[in-house]
């Protein structure tokens, strides 16, 4: 019998579906090794020693495997392919080699496709523990342990007890902190644009088509107040049309490249409106059942053997005028050697997943289907559209209009994912005219703007700008979001994130006290090091060192003179009914928000924070719909009577959400 390891029971299951008799397969069920909760767990005077504790729940799981490797011939660790499985898998060969196994039965091996064909290859072709690897991993959380134990106690002194800071979420808080100030300063700035409907005579179709106007002798005009504006469309209604040039062009428009784990969570909250943490769970299923490739990378390579089956593929479906003469690969971003995976896609282009075994429901059938699209549309010719420009010209004074206009000529991938799947194409269609000819005016409009201040970051944008700036990597991204969610540094309204008053206090604390650990190049280049470490390139120790040297001598001179931070509340107006003197505000606890008492702890009257939506519950037509936290700050509905009525929902009903303070 030969032992086969691997993370979770799902994966052992799709496995043990093809290997067969002759293997037993195990899970470790995650980590089975991990730094103590209640201590540090680093030593700081032996090179940051990490002292690793085996995970209370997992000793059973542990000595299950001990028993079924002294029956194996053979033992494959098939963790996943990045840092933390090799660290797993570096874990589990220390506890057998404990238990006097042979060091040469205890082989690693590595697949980025849960397949019969690629775990087939990977035990044919076995390797040592990469050590690098493991290293970076080590480093990661060591680093992240020294932060977050070190600086959680400084908060609890200087902020709020029960606060606690990490190293990339805490650069995340700031961004979403940054772009709300960003928003408060904003002053907008009035404009206006003018448009004038034109005829054309000569034009078989399409002949009425509008035109902006852009340049007013011969150069870029800007109009910022209504006067200046009537001034203008007065002189427009006088004036005289003719066509000034057209130009026409053929515009080639290529398909994105095949999902990363960064755009696949991005395409995930734009097109579904999904958290990355719920993107990320649906991906890992349907990673375990061996329906895609591994779902944490940063790679857009595809395999060989992969782009010949999809190029048959299409071929065979579309025909050969979506083929393109050669395969078009996409130039990856990796800065990890040993972690250049493929691009997520799907492992069998035939693999259907509605109703699998009555595992899967709707949401894993439409991510598939998104991962399928996009793997497919990659490999399809480009789309092409002909684009036209019109410029007219007044003939009194010299005002310069313009319209351009695209028809689509060949769709190519776009046959794959259409625009309004994806990406709105405004699809204008202009008429056939010719240079100097007259045009008839129709009609003047000038529409009054406002210049918008930067939009609130929603889950698509923030990782968009983390994976930008080289914050984090792909697995961080939904558990750092996630993180900051549940410690209710931030939240979402209307799926944008904002500040709460204890985020904006601890960011504020964290920026001017340690500027420089939170720096968005600071971290973007401990992200480096972190990969040097994985690429064998340097070494984890003295990289901690060189970090926790300035940083130890920083702590002590914060914690003796760095003031106390005042956590601003939200003031509703009341008197406190218990004290008579202190203001009712509103306080963000552990659970959510809540009501209390301006003199807390002098007075600690408090009471329950109801967010109204402004509608009676839909079952008992008595409470009211409120707004409610699950334990992992997720947003649902339901009925302000509860438990005497249990009505929930997590759809949001369709009027804009009142608080009721």
């Amino acid at each position: 019998m030969e032992l086969i390891i691997v993370e979770s029971p799902t994966k052992a299951t799709t496995l043990s579906r093809f290997l067969g008799k002759d293997y037993s397969v195990e899970a470790t069920m995650g980590h089975v090794k991990d730094l103590p909760k209640s201590e540090l767990g680093i030593d700081l005077k032996n090179n940051f020693k990490p002292q690793y504790l085996i995970i209370a729940k997992r000793e059973g799981t542990i000595k299950k495997i001990k028993n079924q490797a002294k029956k194996a011939k053979e033992i494959f660790l098939a963790t996943d392919p990045d840092r933390e499985g090799e660290a797993i898998s570096a874990h589990i060969k220390d506890f057998l080699l404990d238990a006097k196994l042979k060091e040469e039965k205890i082989k690693r091996i590595v697949f980025h496709e849960i397949t019969q064909e690629a775990v087939e290859e990977a035990i044919k072709n076995p390797r040592e523990i990469d050590l690098h690897l493991v290293n970076a991993q080590v480093a990661r959380r060591v680093l992240d342990r020294l932060v977050g134990y070190k600086l959680s106690p400084l908060l609890w002194r200087k902020v709020r007890r029960g606060l606690s800071a990490g190293r990339v979420q805490s650069v995340t808080v700031r961004l979403i902190v940054e772009r709300e100030r960003e928003i408060e300063a904003f002053k907008a700035q009035e404009y206006w644009e003018i448009y004038c409907q034109l005829e054309s005579k000569k034009a078989k179709k399409n002949n009425l088509f509008s035109v902006q106007l852009i340049k007013k002798d011969n150069k870029l005009i800007e109009i910022k107040n209504s006067k200046e504006a009537k001034s203008i469309v007065e002189d427009l209604k006088k004036e005289d049309y003719q066509v000034f040039d057209v130009r026409k062009r053929e515009v080639i428009k290529s398909p994105y490249p095949p999902f990363t784990t960064s755009t696949m969570t991005q395409a995930g909250a734009r097109i579904f409106g999904w958290s990355a943490k719920k993107t990320m769970t649906i991906a890992q299923r349907l990673y375990e059942e061996g329906l895609i490739t591994y779902h944490r990378t940063d790679s857009t390579n595809i395999a060989q053997v992969a782009i010949e089956k999809v190029r048959s593929f299409i071929q065979k479906e579309y025909g050969e005028a979506y083929l393109p003469e050669k395969p078009r690969f996409y130039k990856t971003t990796s800065k990890v050697a040993q972690e250049a995976h493929e691009a997520v896609r799907p492992t069998h282009l035939e693999a259907k997943v509605e109703g699998r075994n009555g595992k899967f429901g709707k949401d894993e059938e439409i991510l598939y289907t998104l991962i399928w699209k996009r793997f497919v549309a990659c490999q399809v010719n480009p789309s092409i559209y002909d684009e036209t420009t019109i410029d007219v010209a007044t003939l009194k004074e010299s005002y310069l209009l313009r319209a351009s206009g695209q028809i689509l000529k060949f769709d190519g991938w776009r046959k794959i994912i259409p625009a309004k799947k994806d990406t709105e194409e405004e699809v204008i269609v202009l008429p056939e005219v010719e240079k100097e000819e007259p045009l008839t005016l129709i009609k003047v409009d000038s529409q009054q703007k406002f210049t918008e201040p930067p939009a609130r970051y929603n889950e698509a944008s923030l990782i968009k700008t983390l994976e930008k700036l080289g914050i984090g990597r792909p697995s961080t991204y939904a558990p750092t979001i996630s993180t900051i969610r549940m410690r209710n540094y931030v939240e979402k309204e209307e799926g944008k994130f904002l500040p709460t008053p204890i985020g904006i206090a601890v960011n504020d604390f964290l920026i001017g006290n340690f500027p420089d650990v939170f720096e968005y190049k600071f971290t973007a280049e401990m992200e480096d090091d972190l990969d040097k470490i994985a690429n064998g390139e340097d070494k984890w120790a003295g990289i901690i060192k060189t970090f926790w040297d300035p940083f130890e001598k920083k702590l002590e001179v914060v914690g003796e003179k760095a003031k106390r931070v005042k956590i601003e509340t939200e003031k509703l107006g009341k008197k406190c009914p218990e004290c008579k003197e202190g203001e009712l505000v509103i306080r963000i606890g552990r659970f959510g928000k809540f009501i209390s008492c301006s003199r807390f702890p002098d007075c600690r009257y408090t009471e329950k924070y109801l967010e109204k939506v402004g509608k009676k519950c839909p079952e008992c037509k008595v409470g009211e719909m409120i707004v409610k936290k699950t334990r992992t700050g997720r947003n649902f509905f339901g009925c302000s009577r509860y438990p005497e009525c249990d009505w929930a929902s997590w759809r949001k009903p369709e009027e804009k959400p009142q608080q009721n303070k």
